[in-house]
């Protein structure tokens, strides 16, 4: 065996070491983020005492027109701030951490085991992309290692720019472990080359643009699931019913159901050109590699069909009959067509962009 191939095998280890050192420090941010949620809930008892106790709401007392030393007792007006129209005026819940000082301190210590994975896993698909001297995502287990690593770093980029997405974080860390344990347990495959047809400037391009696409729609469809059991929970609420006591101790501590709602349209809105650039990129690759730009292959087929039914969420949105809770609908049916795409279409059909032996 030569030096550059020892240097390769090495460096092929390596990743798989950090692979599972990642694996490792986001079941400690699994739990963190538990322990989150189990203190936050705790903390609702104090919230609740802290409110009967608090001061009455000040008075402003106004002179009436026509009662000499008269006062008429009228209390501080509110501000209501607006969300979008025809939606409820309800405010954002206080979070996993409910406001207690000890979930919240738990949940800081969530974020920052997030991190140290991500930096780890990261390097892991460094490492991997070191050892084949290609772009890192080849087949099914290299894919999956950089879709959950993007996704986690979508995550983090949302959170350092300020935005309010904290309430991702425990959803987010148990599907980047469930995908890790599938990749290494079914998806493993050893350092290789590609085959001829695949050597091209293009795989970085389009199959990074899918693979990023695929972390921000998560994003989307984790904001659009929660948005629908938070919708409920709302709606019961609206309507004098009494929700469950997981509804009471868990939805009401999620962003309000229009925040959700909003932050799913925009994330998947923003993304939707580039899956469109994606798809035109792998047309630009196909003519170059198979001599034609569309063959209607299966992967072909479904990335249209994604496309598709991204397009008609989107449309959904701009159609006053189809907002809400009828166009959060499409865009699950849109991420489930994402889905297929990247596991059904490589493993179980068979086409020119299947991978076949994972």
């Amino acid at each position: 065996m030569n030096l550059a191939a020892a240097t390769n095998e090495s460096l092929a280890e390596m990743s798989n070491v950090l692979v599972y050192s990642s694996m490792a420090v986001y079941t400690l941010a699994f739990l963190a983020h538990i322990a989150e949620w189990v203190l936050g809930s705790r903390s609702k008892v104090g919230r609740t005492a802290a409110a009967l106790t608090t001061p009455a709401t000040p008075k402003v007392r106004v002179r009436t027109a026509g009662q000499a030393g008269g006062t008429a007792v009228l209390d501080k007006p509110k501000v209501v701030t607006r969300s979008a129209s025809g939606s409820r005026d309800v405010p954002d819940g206080p979070g996993a951490a409910g406001g207690d000082e000890k979930g919240d301190l738990y949940g800081r210590i969530a974020v920052s085991l997030t991190t140290l994975a991500f930096l780890v896993e990261a390097a892991a698909v460094v490492a991997r992309a070191l050892s084949v001297q290609r772009a890192p995502w080849g087949n099914m287990y290299e894919f999956s290692l950089t879709f959950s690593t993007v996704a986690v770093g979508a995550y983090l980029a949302f959170l350092v720019a300020g935005k309010n997405v904290r309430w991702m974080g425990l959803l987010l860390v148990t599907t980047v472990l469930l995908d890790l344990g599938v990749a290494t347990t079914w998806l493993y495959t050893d350092s290789d080359q590609l085959v001829p047809a695949l050597h091209s400037y293009w795989l970085w391009i389009h199959v990074s643009t899918a693979i990023f696409c695929g972390a921000v729609f998560y994003l989307g469809a984790v904001a659009t699931l929660l948005y629908l059991f938070r919708d409920a929970y709302e709606n019961k609420l609206a309507s004098g019913g009494t929700p469950s006591g997981f509804a009471r101790s868990v939805l009401e501590r999620l962003p309000a159901a229009a925040t959700l709602d909003k932050f799913a349209y925009r994330v998947n809105a923003a993304v939707f050109p580039l899956w469109t650039f994606t798809i035109i990129a792998g047309a630009i690759w196909a003519g170059d590699a198979w001599g034609r730009y569309w063959g209607w292959d299966a992967k072909e087929v479904w990335s249209f069909i994604t496309w598709v039914a991204y397009a008609a969420y989107l449309h959904a949105r701009a159609t006053a009959g189809w907002k809400g809770r009828k166009a959060a609908y499409v865009a699950l049916i849109a991420f489930a067509c994402w889905l297929f795409n990247y596991y059904g279409v490589n493993i179980f059909v068979n086409s020119l962009h299947s991978y076949a032996g994972v």
